[in-house]
């Protein structure tokens, strides 16, 4: 089960326990604290909210591009982005920034202006989901999804978005399709910023939101659907998640 710091602990939003697979493979018996066990041992969620922290995540980012060939930018302290990252211990093992539509606009439009464009509209809301890392000794879907969870709690539950845009390199395009619910809304472009092609993704967010309140939390059922969605937190605990980024926010 996750855990929701109720007090005063920093910038920890929840932190989820490690699987007994995978938690051998993170520490040596000696590197835990005094009286914590391997079964104890968890994945911290935290905002990427000081320069520290987003160098910290940056890092990382630069790693997991790099490895590919990639270019990619240091991330910037931005008004209208929050970036979240799992860290083991201090760590960094995962990353995800959220941007907010904003009359400076979406970092998608250096590359989509037309299709942004066109998706705006008096009852839509965008944000764009940006800077997705992960590192390749974890091969935990449970931090994928949670990691995507709080991102969706902080887009719709705080700001009201309505859709979500990312871009992804096009062999990534199926995970995101056949997981998340993503729908193909601009062609396939070289995006000069990581001299990489790139194809435009919307979900819904209110198919999101449909798909959390039937999976949600039913981490027993993951095996009958392709869906992320069951290893998402349940309805009563994303309240809870929602409840601490608005304090820490």
């Amino acid at each position: 089960m996750p855990n929701i710091p109720s007090g005063n602990e920093g910038d920890t939003i929840v932190s989820i326990p490690k699987s007994p697979r995978l938690a051998p493979l993170l520490h040596n018996p000696g590197e835990l604290d005094e009286g914590e066990s391997l079964s104890d041992a968890r994945f911290k969620i935290r905002l990427a909210n000081t320069l520290g922290r987003r160098s910290t995540a940056s890092y990382l980012i630069q790693r997991r591009y790099a490895w590919r060939g990639y270019q990619t930018s240091p991330i910037a302290a931005n008004a209208n982005l929050i970036t979240l990252a799992a860290f083991d211990k201090d760590h960094p093992i995962a990353t995800i920034s959220v941007g907010l539509d904003s009359p400076a606009g979406l970092g998608v439009e250096e590359l989509y202006p037309d299709e942004v464009k066109r998706l705006r509209g008096e009852n839509v809301r965008l944000c764009e989901f940006t800077k997705l890392a992960v590192d390749n000794m974890i091969r935990s879907k449970a931090v994928l999804a949670a990691i995507f969870h709080i991102a969706y709690i902080h887009g719709r539950r705080l700001f009201d978005a309505t859709d979500v845009l990312i871009e992804v390199n096009p062999r990534h395009v199926r995970f995101y399709q056949s997981m998340l619910g993503f729908d193909i809304v601009g062609d396939e472009r070289l995006d000069p910023r990581v001299s990489a092609p790139a194809l435009l993704l919307r979900l819904p967010l209110g198919y999101a939101e449909q798909q959390i309140a039937i999976w949600g939390g039913h981490r027993e059922r993951a095996e009958e659907t392709r869906l992320l969605y069951p290893l998402f937190f349940s309805p009563d605990e994303e309240k809870g998640i929602e409840g601490r980024l608005r304090a820490i926010a």
